[in-house]
C-alpha cells in the first residue's frame, strides 16, 4: 500500500508512537566513516528532508528486531540499506511509516514547508482474479474518488505521466492479474510518484524487474536524485548499490556499518554483515 503524508512536527518515539516528524536539527552520531560519497554529486538544490534515526529500537516478544539503530540520511541522496533477510530492513521502513512500535527517536529536517513521502512496497499481495486494470489501481492508490468511478480530472494527467516514466503507458487497461511481476513492480514505481514526493521510501524495487525494468529504475533514481529528492533504498543487489547510492548502511539488527560505497562494500564488511547473528533480548 501507499504512504503518503505530510511531516509538520517533531516527536519523541515511545513504544506505540509513530514518526514522522519535523526535525529541529537534531544530529546523530556513531556514522563509521564521514568521507563524502564517491559516486554522483548531490544536486545543488535539494527539496527532499534530512532522515535522523536515533537509537531506534524494536522489540517483539523475547526478540530484539532493531538494536540502538542510528544514522543520518543526508538530504537529496540516495542511502542504500543492505543486509541479510531477517536483518531488520524492512521492520526500520516500517516503524518510519509508523506501522510499527519502536523506542528511540525518527525525525525528518525539511529544507522548507514540510514535503510528501512516497512509499513503494517490495510486492503487492492481492487476489489476481479481480477484474481490476492498471488504471483502477492507480485510481485506488492516487485519489479519494472511488475506483468504479474512473480517474478524475485532477489525477489523470499526473497518473498519464507516472505511467509514462516507467513504460506502462500502454497497458494502462490490463488487469493487474494478467501483469508479469516485472510489470507489477513498475506499477509499483508509479504509485509512489503521485502526489510528487520528496521523500521516497523503497523496499527492494528491482526484485521483481527484467533488464528493462532495471533500466527504467535506474532511470528514475537519476531523475530523483537530479531533482534533490532523498531516497532510502532497501537492496539486496550490492553491484546495482555500489553504483548508484551516494551512501551505505549495514544493517543486520544494529548498525555495522555506514560509509560509502566504496568504504562500505568491502570483503571484510560484507562478511562481518552477513555472518554476524546479534544475540535476541534477553
Amino acid at each position: 500500500m501507499t504512504s503518503k503524508e505530510l511531516i509538520s512536527s517533531e516527536l519523541e518515539s515511545p513504544v506505540g508512537a509513530s514518526l514522522l516528524a519535523k526535525a529541529t536539527g537534531q544530529t546523530t552520531s556513531m556514522l563509521n566513516d564521514t568521507q563524502p560519497s564517491r559516486a554522483s554529486s548531490l544536486p545543488q538544490e535539494v527539496t527532499g528532508p534530512t532522515l535522523d534515526f536515533a537509537d531506534v529500537s524494536l522489540t517483539l516478544g523475547r526478540t530484539t528486531i532493531l538494536d540502538k539503530v542510528t544514522f543520518q540520511v543526508q538530504p537529496g541522496s540516495v542511502h542504500a540499506l543492505v543486509g541479510p533477510n531477517g536483518g531488520g530492513k524492512s521492520s526500520l521502513i516500517k516503524t518510519l511509516l509508523g506501522q510499527m512500535p519502536h523506542q528511540g527517536r525518527l525525525s525528518l529536517q525539511w529544507p522548507g514547508e514540510p514535503g510528501t513521502i512516497g512509499y513503494v512496497p517490495q510486492a503487492l499481495e492481492f487476489d489476481r482474479g479481480l477484474p481490476m486494470t492498471v488504471d483502477d489501481f492507480m485510481a485506488a492508490m492516487c485519489q479519494r474518488r472511488p475506483a468504479f468511478l474512473g480517474l478524475s480530472k485532477r489525477y489523470a494527467g499526473p497518473i498519464g505521466d507516472a505511467l509514462e516514466r516507467v513504460g506502462m503507458q500502454d497497458k494502462r487497461k490490463r488487469r493487474m492479474g494478467a501483469l508479469s511481476g516485472g510489470e507489477r513492480q513498475r506499477v509499483l514505481l508509479a504509485q509512489g510518484l503521485i502526489p510528487a514526493p520528496q521523500l521516497l521510501v523503497l523496499d527492494e524495487p528491482m526484485s521483481a524487474l527484467d533488464e528493462a525494468g532495471i533500466q527504467v529504475f535506474e532511470r528514475l533514481l537519476g531523475d530523483w536524485r537530479a531533482a534533490g529528492i532523498t531516497v532510502l533504498w532497501i537492496e539486496h543487489d550490492l553491484e546495482a548499490v555500489g553504483r548508484l547510492a551516494n551512501r551505505v548502511t549495514g544493517l543486520n539488527r544494529r548498525v555495522l556499518f555506514d560509509a560509502t560505497p566504496q568504504q562500505a562494500l568491502t570483503p571484510e564488511r560484507l562478511l562481518t554483515l552477513f555472518s554476524t547473528h546479534p544475540r535476541s533480548a534477553a
